[in-house]
């Protein structure tokens, strides 16, 4: 089984899927798999481009956990979309040097439901999960990430609003 991580950046992918790795889960980190696929560098966002589309063609399939900001394009069994309520996705990308634009590109995608809008385009609902991180810890996190995957705990998605932090910026 493929279960897919996923989310805005700053939303925990990484900080979760280290802890179910340290758990014994098999991970694949999204970023060590799309480099031959990179087609250009978008100086102005700072962000490489991937050929998404190439990419999610050639990708072998894993019996484990994808995590990434693209995991919901790829033929997964079960995704969970990690959230973070935008203001305090501005905090925790700050520390990351990000440019004010990129911060405030990323806290109106998690505003819009960008990620899970997405995921839904891809993925029929009675398989997606989502995560409000945004005061939980990653150990919490991760045990609704296990017993999401191990059927203990029922799909979810489409409760979140954020839509209150549309315009108000990092």
């Amino acid at each position: 089984m493929m279960i897919g991580i996923t989310g805005t950046p700053g939303t925990g992918k990484t900080a979760v899927a280290a802890e179910l790795e340290r758990r014994g889960h098999r991970v694949v980190r999204l970023t060590d798999t799309v480099r031959p696929y990179i087609i250009e560098e978008d100086s102005c966002r700072e962000t490489l481009v991937v050929d998404v589309d190439r990419w999610v063609e050639e990708f072998e399939p894993v019996d484990g956990i994808v995590e990434g900001h693209l995991a919901h394009l790829l033929p997964c069994d079960r995704v969970i979309v990690l959230r973070c309520r935008p203001d305090v996705l501005a905090a925790r990308l700050g520390p990351r040097n990000y440019p004010s634009e990129k911060i405030a590109e990323n806290v109106e995608a998690e505003a819009l439901d960008v990620i899970l809008i997405e995921t839904l385009e891809e993925h029929p609902d009675e398989h997606v999960l989502e995560v409000d991180t945004t005061d939980l810890a990653v150990a919490e996190c991760a045990d609704r990430v296990e017993r999401f995957v191990r059927g203990e705990l029922p799909p979810s998605c489409g409760a979140i609003d954020w839509s209150d932090y549309l315009g108000a910026g990092p």
